[in-house]
């Protein structure tokens, strides 16, 4: 990784505006560090795509934020996570250094969470591809792993932010006999945390909700120091990319950053 410098950025991408639930927590324990964000907007959500579709989706953005100099690319979606973690670490070799949002739970889970119940929420792409059931079963660590597909949810967070609107759909999805006596529950997609206030709201704060944006900004940061290549004297800048201009996008970043945001344009088929 020595052809790199700590003044490259950060690549960042998800289909939608749940990423940014984790560009938020890398801002907030790396505000030194510039990042490149791309939201695939003009093909979400993930959660219902087959699996080819979003690995070609996932190098195509990861071949577009190597342009970018990016020094570490973060898959901020656990569907292309499950899907595409593997294909597009081949893909970019030694370019970058590439993580995905599923094996930082996979750590925070074994060490502390032994002989727990776990209840997990995610797409249907996440839950049916039993990537965190066998990550967690390899554990050897008494674990058990519920888990219930929420497709509808990730759009309807896309569509209505945290609003009242919400709140149907999460009480159609939670009330599943599933989501029964659980120590936690983990909100295994990025769009989740946006909502997880009500999350908590509803299980009337009985439960842990693990909210993995933390877990995997502290991944990243742990990465680069390993690689030697923290930005500690950088300006910190931000540059936003999407494939289809959504009005959604437009407002969830203003909600998650304060500054003046510039909303690129930047078609990924054409």
């Amino acid at each position: 990784m020595n052809q790199h410098a700590p003044s490259q950025p950060i690549g960042i991408f998800d289909s939608g505006i749940g990423g940014l639930t984790v560009a938020d927590a890398i801002v907030k324990h790396l505000p030194k560090e510039n990042i490149v964000y791309f939201g695939d907007t003009a093909h979400l959500p993930y959660g219902d795509k087959s699996a080819s579709t979003i690995q070609a989706y996932s190098v195509k953005i990861a071949h577009m934020l190597l342009q970018q100099q990016c020094k570490l690319i973060l898959i901020a979606c656990n569907s292309a996570s499950a899907a595409a973690f593997e294909l597009v670490r081949e893909y970019i070799a030694s370019k970058a250094i590439v993580m995905n949002v599923i094996d930082p739970v996979i750590l925070l889970l074994r060490d502390h969470y032994p002989n727990k119940n776990i209840g997990l929420i995610g797409t249907r792409q996440t839950v049916n591809s039993n990537v965190y059931k066998k990550k967690i079963d390899d554990l050897n660590r008494g674990i058990q792993v519920t888990s219930l597909a929420t497709n509808l949810l990730a759009s309807a967070i896309e569509e209505f932010g945290n609003g009242k609107a919400i709140d149907g759909v999460l009480e159609e999805y939670l009330s599943h006999p599933t989501l029964k006596n659980l120590d936690a529950l983990v909100l295994a997609c990025t769009h989740y945390p946006i909502v997880k206030t009500k999350i908590a709201h509803y299980f009337d704060h009985s439960m842990e909700i693990i909210d993995p944006s933390d877990t995997v900004a502290k991944a990243v940061k742990a990465h680069l120091a390993d690689a030697n290549l923290l930005n500690v004297g950088g300006p910190g800048m931000k540059r936003f990319y999407v494939s289809d201009y959504t009005e959604s996008f437009a407002t969830g970043t203003k909600i998650f950053f304060d500054e003046k945001i510039t909303l690129e344009h930047y078609p990924l088929w054409e």
